[in-house]
């Protein structure tokens, strides 16, 4: 009974380690190929337009700030202490609305990345399919969990080429 049981998990062990050998894995970098992308481009374009004057309006509110905080180092020391005080608010106050401004651009525009990530994943997952079936791989795994894989196994341009068309 001891032979029959060694032998069944010597045979077991035998046959797996030729379907080990013959697991095929592919590598992509998922973020490299999505944002290298011409749709990734577009959007990149649309948002710096959509965004641009907000930008403005935020640099505005910093160089202000900026310009406050100078006048404040420079004069503080000869202005009485009612101006000192004045200015001090004035500059706390544009500091207040430089935070509240970039916070806001900042909260809009994550929106909109997320927006583009959440409708680019369908064409990313049939993408990635594509390229399971045309090499015959049984896993694709992101570079980012990769220390070393040969070049030829890494189908990061082939995957920039699918989601380009």
């Amino acid at each position: 009974m001891f032979r029959f049981a060694a032998m069944a998990a010597l045979l077991a062990l035998a046959v797996s380690f030729p379907a080990a050998a013959e697991t095929r894995i592919g590598v992509v970098d998922l973020r490299q190929a999505l944002f290298s992308s011409n749709e990734a481009k577009t959007f990149s374009e649309s948002l710096q337009r959509d965004f641009a004057d907000d930008e403005a309006e935020v640099r505005q509110a910093q160089e202000a700030a900026r310009k406050l905080k100078d006048r404040l180092e420079k004069d503080g020391a000869m202005m009485n202490e009612s101006e000192r005080s004045q200015l001090t608010t004035e500059f706390q106050e544009k500091v207040k609305e430089f935070n509240f401004l970039k916070q806001r651009l900042d909260s809009t525009v994550a929106s909109r990345k997320q927006s583009f990530l959440e409708n680019a994943r369908p064409n990313v997952d049939s993408a990635v399919q594509e390229l399971l079936e045309e090499h015959d791989l049984d896993l694709i795994l992101p570079s980012e969990a990769v220390v070393y894989v040969k070049p030829e196994m890494n189908l990061t341009d082939e995957l920039l080429d699918k989601l380009n068309r």
